[in-house]
């Protein structure tokens, strides 16, 4: 190692000594410079220069992770019209179907409405609280020779799970014949 670098290493542990322990001192040997937090005879103080610190830059605080709250639960679920023991008048079949559930229906989260016509499930998945049944659903669905039928509505996850179901509601279907 040569004496410069010796000396430099020597100057760092130094200035790290008297910031640490005080005042540091220089005496000269045979060898040369001796440096030490003890005076000796010869020794001189040394003024040594405030210590160069460089701090890390520090990786801006990271908020803390967003914590994904649970929708709330659907609380109600219920169908308006037709009204319980309610009558329809229609020819074809064709009807709207009125839903109010609490809250709204999540269709971002992929929930939707099944309606079951006379305890069979209608064939598609429903998005809104209005639901306009067609004649063909009714001829799939709808028991054929009575004038009693039932409706029931659930909201499914888009697994097809279950997360709430109507009561079931009775109603009449009137078709008006010629005569």
């Amino acid at each position: 190692m040569s004496s410069r670098v010796l000396l430099a290493t020597l100057l760092a542990l130094c200035s790290t000594l008297a910031t640490a322990q005080g005042t540091v001192y220089e005496s000269k040997d045979r060898a040369g410079p001796v440096f030490s937090d003890a005076p000796s005879s010869g020794a001189k103080s040394l003024e040594l220069p405030p210590l160069s610190v460089i701090q890390e830059p520090q990786a801006p605080p990271q908020p803390p992770p967003a914590q994904t709250v649970a929708p709330a639960p659907y609380s109600g679920l219920a169908i308006v019209a037709p009204a319980n023991e309610g009558t329809i008048h229609t020819n074809t079949g064709a009807f709207d179907l009125h839903v109010q559930i609490q809250p709204a229906l999540r269709i971002s989260d992929g929930d939707a409405i099944i309606v079951k016509l006379d305890g069979n499930q209608l064939a598609q998945g429903y998005r809104g609280s209005v639901i306009h049944i067609k004649a063909a659903d009714w001829a799939r669905a709808a028991t054929a020779k009575s004038i009693e039928h039932s409706l029931q509505v659930a909201i499914t996850d888009r697994t097809g799970a279950v997360l709430i179901e109507s009561a079931p509601v009775r109603f009449y279907a009137h078709r008006a014949v010629r005569r």
